[in-house]
């Protein structure tokens, strides 16, 4: 042992000359004053720019606040007075009976959303959307982006939404119209919706008015005339009572006043017999009958009308007392047969050839007066004086120029017709 230990000691060891190690040793060894002075310089840069900004800040408000108190309105685009006209823009009474106008935005099968410029949307059931029963809001045309003009009737007490009603405008709007046509004395036409002991109703403009028995022109009963359009006039229209009486026996007299012999009316097939067309004609019903149809031989009427088809007739006879019309579209054919052809081209000429036919009338009942005259020479009558002037139109008491016997409306039966 002591021999290796001796062996051990002999050993020198070179120093160690690496350039990498001596470089290392080197920058451990360097001072580090010059590291510390940016470190600071850096620090104080930043906080002179900290500083810096919160005194542009500061000053900032400064600035805000003095002009606040000194002129608030200052560079403002909108003055005080502006301000508070778009708050009343927005601002709108909501008692019941205010009239608002609003914007669909949302339907369902009960109704809609409207937007009203209010804290929250208003509700339009559907029951309230039209005057007219519906089941469905499309059905009166109401969909999302609609703006109309709606009526406040009340309050969801729920979420304080409010109610809207289309209906109630459009009734007052019905009543405003029923009492303009009273006043001009005109003819309406009412649909038949229910009847008791005393009459029926019919709708007309959207209102329910009555019709007693008394004012109707035939004895049907109101079963016989549910579903069924009349002609009529306004009797009694008054809105604070709700009540609308109307009249058919008014309707018809001024219709049949209006019945001249020889003018061109439009008709509608109503039914068909084996020895005639019965025509309504304004809410009067005319005989067409088969021999008055065409000049060419009319064998199956089927072949030429169908009830239902709408045509132009001219009128050949009235009675006034019987209630029956006499009608013919062989008077308006321009060549024998076309009613049957080209009944198009008979409904086009219809005035140009009745026209032609009140004048060949005209010239026959002044060569018949003429001949009265002739061989009446010492009555000292004149075509001028007590004949009277000469019209080529004819009145409603003109001839009866059809000679075509009244017929029954149903096979079999002798008793006159109730028109």
């Amino acid at each position: 042992m002591a021999s290796l230990a001796q062996q051990f000691a002999g050993i020198v060891c070179p120093p160690i000359s690496s350039p990498r190690l001596t470089e290392r040793a080197a920058t451990f060894s360097k001072p580090k004053r010059a590291v510390n002075f940016v470190v600071t310089a850096k620090a104080v840069a930043i906080s002179n720019a900290q500083t810096k900004e919160r005194q542009n800040l500061k000053q900032l408000f400064e600035e805000a606040y003095e002009r606040c108190r000194t002129a608030p309105m200052e560079g403002v685009s909108f003055t005080l007075e502006d301000f508070h006209a778009a708050i009343s823009t927005y601002d709108f009474n909501s008692e019941i009976g205010t009239r608002v106008k609003g914007t669909v935005f949302m339907t369902d099968n009960n109704g809609a959303l409207v937007d009203i410029t209010a804290k929250s949307s208003a509700y339009l059931p559907v029951q309230e959307a039209s005057i007219h029963r519906i089941k469905r809001l499309e059905e009166a045309g109401i969909v999302p982006g609609m703006r109309e003009e709606f009526v406040i009737i009340g309050e969801n007490e729920a979420d304080d939404s409010l109610i809207l009603s289309l209906r109630s405008i459009q009734y007052e709007l019905a009543w405003e119209r029923c009492r303009q046509l009273q006043a001009e004395d005109v003819i309406v036409k009412g649909k038949v919706v229910g009847g008791n002991k005393g009459g029926v109703v019919a709708v007309v403009e959207g209102l329910r008015g009555f019709v007693p028995f008394s004012q109707i022109s035939s004895k049907s009963t109101a079963e016989e005339l549910l579903d069924k359009e009349l002609p009529l006039k306004f009797v009694d229209v008054e809105e604070e009572q709700s009540r609308l009486v109307l009249s058919n026996r008014k309707a018809m007299a001024d219709s049949q006043a209006q019945l001249g012999i020889g003018s061109v009316v439009a008709g509608t097939v109503q039914s068909l017999k084996p020895y005639g067309a019965f025509i309504d004609i304004g809410g009067i019903n005319g005989l067409l009958h088969v021999s008055q149809i065409s000049h060419d031989r009319v064998s199956d009427i089927s072949t030429v009308l169908q009830p239902g088809d709408t045509l132009k007739v001219m009128i050949l006879s009235h009675d006034r007392e019987r209630g029956r019309v006499s009608l013919s579209t062989k008077k308006l054919e321009p060549t024998p047969g076309d009613m049957i052809r080209n009944p198009k081209l008979v409904f086009e000429k219809a005035e140009e050839m009745a026209q032609t036919f009140r004048q060949r009338i005209a010239q026959a009942e002044a060569m018949a007066r003429a001949d009265m005259l002739r061989f009446q020479p010492e009555s000292g009558l004149t075509l001028s004086s007590d004949l009277g002037p000469h019209n080529s139109d004819l009145h409603a008491e003109g001839l009866d120029l059809s000679d075509v016997p009244p017929a029954d409306e149903s096979d079999g039966r002798k008793n006159p017709i109730e028109f």
